[in-house]
């Protein structure tokens, strides 16, 4: 279905992706009013669907039928899930960087962050601060 294995290559029409997704096509223009899902647009402002989308549309279907979650929590499900793919493709990215660089992140007790080489620890640092607290009432 996608142009040489690429699913995010917007290729369908309206039409052909409401099919495609088992829609009407006005339901498409709904949800892409509504930001759940939207395609990309020809420069004459027609909507152009890739195969991610279609599956995306199904999905937002089964959300809908099968689970009975409104369009309002389906807007929300979908957010979640594409920022946790943002959060996991950086983190990806920090770790790679992280590997190559051969350094290591260490938390200090107050909560500061330092840079360490692999294979070298963090300097201890003595606390000599105290702090006694006492209850309002117990004067």
């Amino acid at each position: 279905m996608a142009v040489q294995g690429r699913e995010d290559v917007p290729i369908f029409v309206i039409s052909v992706a409401a099919e495609l997704a088992n829609m009407h096509p006005q339901t498409l223009r709904q949800y892409d009013r509504l930001g759940i899902v939207s395609p990309q647009r020809t420069r004459g402002r027609g909507r152009r669907y890739s195969a991610r989308d279609v599956a995306l549309l199904r999905e937002v279907q089964r959300l809908s039928q099968e689970e009975g979650v409104n369009l309002a929590g389906i807007k929300r499900i979908l957010d979640l899930e594409r920022e946790l793919a943002r959060t996991r493709a950086e983190n990806e990215l920090l770790r790679a960087r992280a590997a190559a660089d051969q350094r290591v992140f260490a938390a200090g007790p107050s909560g500061e962050v330092s840079e360490l080489r692999r294979g070298r620890r963090a300097e201890r640092r003595q606390v000599g601060a105290l702090v006694l607290w006492r209850p309002p009432h117990a004067r």
